[in-house]
């Protein structure tokens, strides 16, 4: 017979890593709520990096298109300015051409010869030069400017300040700012050790009141 040792129990063998009887097994998968704070980190970086990019490629286009519009307007303004010059130097090359015939009829019109049919068409033809722009220039009196002016003679006055245009021999021309022909003029200047009239006057006057004595 065998004999039983009291107070024990024989209990079978159970292999390592088994579950004990009436013990539910432990899943190793996390819950979907403890995986969702670190899921939803990820996935805000990703669209963070994904929107900063569409940022940057949006600054990108919107440089690029700011640039083409200033490059066709810079564009567009050279284009006018370059039409503008071509037009002013076409019709100044025209009205130089027509310069010696004006240069007749005024010439003609000093002379008394200007009348008639040949009064109509000069008139007409100053008409037409003036609604193209041409402007004469020069007077008798006006200072001398040799910007405008050009001297074609010389002489001394005792009646001049400064350098003084005394007649006329050519109007100038001009269209806007730009001069077609200066204007040929004889020039004075004042005599060397004259005394200038101006200052004449003004000594006489202050001799006549230098000279009144009260009693």
């Amino acid at each position: 017979m065998t004999e039983e040792t009291p107070g024990f129990e024989e209990k079978p063998d159970v292999p390592s890593g088994a579950t004990p009887d009436g013990a539910e097994p432990k899943d190793a998968t996390p819950s979907p709520e403890e995986a969702s704070p670190a899921g939803d980190s990820v996935q805000t970086v990703g669209l963070t990096a994904q929107l900063d990019q569409v940022r940057t490629a949006l600054g990108e286009r919107t440089g690029d298109l700011q640039r083409l519009q200033a490059e066709y307007q810079n564009y567009r303004r050279r284009v006018e300015r370059d039409r503008v010059t071509v037009k002013e130097i076409a019709v100044a090359g025209l009205l130089s051409e027509l310069l010696p015939v004006l240069d007749d009829v005024g010439r003609a019109r000093e002379h008394g010869e200007l009348v008639g049919g040949f009064k109509s068409v000069a008139e007409s033809l100053e008409m037409v030069v003036a609604k193209l722009g041409l402007q004469q220039f020069g007077k008798e009196g006006e200072p001398f400017d040799p910007t405008i002016h050009e001297a074609l003679m010389h002489s001394y006055a005792p009646d001049v300040t400064e350098d003084t245009c005394v007649a006329i021999l050519q109007p100038g021309y001009r269209i806007g700012e730009r001069t077609i022909r200066p204007a040929r003029v004889a020039v004075a200047e004042p005599q060397p050790g004259a005394t200038p009239a101006a200052a004449k006057e003004e000594k006489t006057d202050d001799e006549e009141s230098g000279g009144t004595e009260e009693v």
